[in-house]
């Protein structure tokens, strides 16, 4: 596919051949998701999974790739799978709208996928999905809290049990510690330390209690850190 020229000069046939052979599973498509969903599409992935079950607000805008004043209100599945697809028309693409319970994390999660990235924002599905692929052996790595933080170059790739100054990353690792899980664990977070004025208490609608301000570049660049995690394993394997 002449398409991927530039991407077959870097990574030899040989690279592109394990791209067009991976499969790979995407949770959640907002700021951080949505980027990554796109950098793997691009890379010249051959199988991709889309998970999310909400649709385009206004809020959006400020952080989400395909967040437009024409998506407002549209499903993130529906507008980003026309958008993967109209990148890559050969890709084999499965979309599925809607959130994540616990059954369905352990129903989707499988063996057929080389990678899991988890791209939700909030605590309890972020829980079992990661459960859900620790438990099948299925390699996954979790986008911790992009919000309140704004140097993009204190981005980090570790194992979760060695990420610091990130207020989800502790809550995570507790809760996954009462689960029986302590390792193998990808995390992308930022060792910034979050900025406090700029935290919003809600009504924990959403699984959510509170949500911190956020930059344009930081989800799209927790994204890219992702996506490049997994594109160099697929290359390397």
């Amino acid at each position: 596919m002449s398409w991927l020229e530039r991407t077959e000069l870097l990574v030899q046939k040989e690279g592109i051949e394990r791209l067009q052979n991976a499969n790979i599973l995407v949770v959640g498509l907002g700021g951080v998701g949505s980027y990554a969903a796109e950098f793997i599409a691009r890379a010249g992935v051959g199988k991709m999974t889309i998970v999310d079950g909400d649709v385009f607000d206004e809020t959006n805008i400020n952080r989400q790739l395909p967040a437009l004043q024409s998506t407002v209100g549209k499903a993130k599945t529906k507008v980003l799978s026309e958008r993967l697809k109209d990148i890559n028309p050969d890709l084999e693409l499965t979309v599925l709208k809607e959130f994540l319970s616990p059954e369905r994390a352990y129903e989707i999660v499988s063996k057929e996928f080389d990678y899991v990235l988890d791209c939700i924002d909030s605590i309890t599905p972020k829980i079992n999905l990661i459960v859900a692929a620790r438990r099948k052996k299925v390699k996954i790595i979790s986008s911790m809290g992009a919000g309140g933080k704004l140097d993009a170059t204190k981005i980090r790739v570790k194992d979760i049990g060695k990420t610091k100054n990130c207020t989800m990353a502790r809550v995570l690792r507790k809760r996954l510690k009462e689960r029986k899980v302590d390792k193998g664990v990808k995390a992308v977070y930022s060792e910034e330390v979050q900025i406090p004025a700029s935290v919003k208490i809600t009504d924990g609608t959403n699984f959510k209690k509170s949500y911190y301000g956020t930059i344009s570049y930081m989800p799209a660049a927790f994204g890219l850190q992702a996506a490049a995690h997994v594109v160099n394993f697929l290359i390397k394997k």
